[in-house]
């Protein structure tokens, strides 16, 4: 009975991921928000050319889902570890981010990152890059999408899903 009483608070332990997931959260939102007001300076100073200032938006959309994926994994780790929020009209927990096992955390974060590999494509597409850099990492882009994809589908296959 005490190793289970042991083993059952060590869950405590991803206490720990889960104050940095937020804090680098916190983070990833505050860079995000300063990059908007360089981004929005700069535009002022020198409103052209335009596909440049484009690029820096996109790289604030891909910080705020950066941001918006770590959040999402300290709630899961939360939850799937320490215990359930309680998701009644108090709280401020959306239904769709209950997490019941550790196959809802993978799906949203593997979500997340195909968002965040598809802004960082088009970021590059914007930023003028060269035809040949394009294609080869939008090859690697999909090949990832494809595992990444491949990797839910099988692992639900198994779990009778």
């Amino acid at each position: 009975m005490t190793v289970e009483r042991l083993l059952a608070w060590s869950l405590l332990l991803t206490l720990i991921p889960v104050v940095f997931l937020v804090a680098a959260g916190a983070g990833a939102f505050v860079y995000a928000a300063v990059v908007f007001v360089h981004t929005l300076g700069s535009i002022v100073r020198h409103p052209f050319p335009v596909g440049h200032h484009v690029g820096l938006f996109l790289l604030d959309i891909d910080l705020f889902l950066i941001g918006a994926t770590l959040l999402i994994s300290a709630v899961g780790f939360y939850e799937l570890f320490v215990r359930e929020i309680d998701s009644d009209e108090s709280s401020p927990l959306p239904r769709w981010l209950r997490m019941e096992d550790l196959n809802d955390l993978k799906r949203r974060i593997i979500a997340m990152i195909v968002l965040v590999l598809a802004v960082t494509f088009v970021e590059a597409v914007v930023d003028d890059s060269s035809a040949h850099q394009v294609l080869d990492l939008g090859a690697g882009i999909a090949a990832v999408i494809v595992a990444l994809t491949a990797f839910l589908r099988l692992g639900h296959g198994q779990n009778g899903e």
